[in-house]
């Protein structure tokens, strides 16, 4: 067998452009909900397991987008400390979801999106919970090969950006940061101790769910999107596992995002 024999990676011409475009769809929805046309923030996050959405719900500290036209998600904005108005989306978990959104955010105006994702510890770096700046990701997915050939893993596209990321969320007190890679897996129920040493073997720390296909898109479009996975478990091999820290890990989310933020937009600046 061959490529070609499988469907997935095989007979794809990655540089032709795609009949269904998000922006046809966006219009689409417009029309049919009555919406304005009006820009997304300019910074906007994917929180795949909704910890820092609901807690901005439950404190009133956001507010609808009414431009956003997504037929599945809602979009927030939200006032973050030092960074301004930032859009987030909520529950969108997994490769496919997370990179239909990421398609939309940045159709809708969109300039940086940043991921972040709990995971579950593969290589033990430290005591959980901690993050990881994500600069490769093993390809364990489909959506990735709608976006760049096959290889075993997905490359952040801006090594120079991650750095300033790093060395911003370094530079915050109290919170623990690790540069590496992840396993990026469609089928989290899959987790076999043959999967897991496959990810061990190849460096992965952690596995999670986007940012294989969150970077092949970043990749393929040029958009800037920086992926962090918080590992918070060890894929529950042990009771009380879990466990984010202070309001389900939203405040240091909230401190690594801005991090990252200021780093892209100082690279900005400086450019």
């Amino acid at each position: 067998m061959d490529e070609a024999d499988f469907p997935i990676i095989g007979e794809k011409d990655h540089s032709a452009p795609s009949v269904f475009r998000p922006e046809a769809l966006l219009r689409e929805a417009r029309r049919q909900k009555r919406l304005d046309i009006i820009a997304v923030p300019e910074i906007c996050m994917l929180d795949p397991d909704g910890d820092v959405v609901r807690y901005l719900k439950r404190t009133g500290a956001c507010r609808i987008h009414q431009g956003w036209a997504c037929y599945h998600t809602e979009l927030l904005a939200f006032h973050l400390d030092g960074v301004g108005e930032v859009g987030i989306v909520g529950c969108a978990v997994g490769a496919p979801f997370a990179v239909l959104v990421a398609e939309q955010l940045f159709a809708s105006g969109c300039r940086l999106l940043v991921s972040v994702t709990s995971a579950g510890q593969i290589n033990p770096v430290g005591s959980t919970p901690y993050f990881v700046l994500i600069d490769r990701a093993l390809r364990d997915e489909g959506t990735s090969y709608h976006y760049l050939p096959g290889s075993t893993f997905a490359n952040a596209p801006d090594a120079k950006l991650l750095t300033r990321v790093e060395d911003q969320v370094r530079a915050l007190p109290g919170i623990a940061l690790h540069v590496g890679a992840t396993w990026t897996t469609d089928a989290p129920y899959r987790e076999t101790e043959a999967a897991i040493a496959r990810a061990r073997k190849l460096g992965a720390l952690a596995v999670e769910m986007e940012a294989a296909a969150l970077y092949a898109f970043s990749t393929a479009t040029g958009h800037p999107v920086i992926c962090f996975a918080h590992v918070t478990n060890a894929m529950a091999q042990t009771e009380g596992d879990f466990e984010k820290g202070e309001a389900d890990g939203t405040t240091t989310t909230l401190a690594v995002a801005a991090a990252a933020i200021k780093a892209w937009s100082s690279r900005n600046r400086d450019s």
